[in-house]
């Protein structure tokens, strides 16, 4: 979470507030270690985006009060009791249900009609990575899309996935958000260009780095939301009194260049 946001709420580091950063940059065993030091160092809040961060830091403590940012599902994942009454000492700021896998695929679609063949690539470590699945195979079907789920878990598997898929025409690509794909953006974004695969991302930095398009939230708008949080805590409120707010700003970003280097 960017100082500035922090420091426009009135918090001054060095004066009034201390913060310490940990970035996993989507390791599992870097998060979970990560998550114990920061736990260790006792603070008042925690910070923790996206899942896969949140996830160890909620296994380290239930006590430290945390503010969560870019989590899909806080309810199913069990970081939450409810969008109302977290409970416990978790809240934040969610991202898009479930239901914009289909979204995804629509515009896919929409901007490659020629597509009969979705590959969708997820982290399994990420959690409810799978809850998008069943809305893009049912988007799948109304749209007379084929839809093949691969999980992945490097950059070897994950180029081994999209060489084979690849293999046969007529085939997109969709990666479902995580921090392993954010990590590996620019080595998809790559694969999809050289096999020719129309793409669709949850995020603007995808089709800004080459992608073809991203239909989602604003994740930087979700992290300044969650500063107000952080900063409620601090002045002595509880994460169980604070309700847990969906994401208020949607964005379609299309890379112009990317779409004519497609074209037939």
């Amino acid at each position: 979470m960017p100082r500035l946001w922090v420091h426009a709420l009135g918090w001054t580091e060095g004066l009034n507030i201390k913060i310490d950063y940990r970035w996993s940059a989507g390791d599992p065993g870097r998060a979970r270690a990560y998550a114990a030091e920061l736990v260790a160092l006792n603070p008042e809040v925690i910070f923790a985006a996206p899942s896969s961060a949140l996830a160890p830091v909620q296994r380290a403590t239930r006590t430290i009060p945390v503010v969560f940012a870019q989590v899909a599902d806080p309810v199913g994942a069990g970081f939450v009791a409810s969008l109302a009454r977290p409970g416990g000492n978790i809240t934040g700021f969610a991202l898009f249900e479930f239901a914009i896998g289909a979204k995804w695929l629509e515009l896919l679609k929409q901007i490659a009609p020629s597509v009969t063949r979705v590959a969708v690539i997820y982290d399994p470590a990420t959690p409810n990575a799978t809850g998008f699945l069943p809305m893009i195979e049912a988007a799948g079907r109304s749209f007379g899309v084929d839809v093949f789920a691969y999980s992945v878990r490097d950059t070897a598997e994950t180029e081994r996935i999209i060489t084979t898929f690849a293999a046969e025409p007529n085939g997109g690509l969709i990666p479902v958000a995580s921090a392993l794909m954010g990590n590996q953006r620019d080595f998809i974004i790559s694969l999809a260009h050289r096999y020719r695969l129309p793409n669709v991302f949850a995020f603007r930095y995808y089709p800004a780095n080459g992608g073809l398009a991203s239909y989602g939230v604003d994740p930087i708008n979700l992290y300044k939301r969650a500063a107000s949080y952080v900063d409620r805590i601090l002045k002595g409120e509880k994460p169980a009194d604070l309700p847990v707010q969906m994401a208020n700003k949607y964005e379609l970003v299309i890379n112009l260049k990317t779409a004519k280097a497609l074209r037939p």
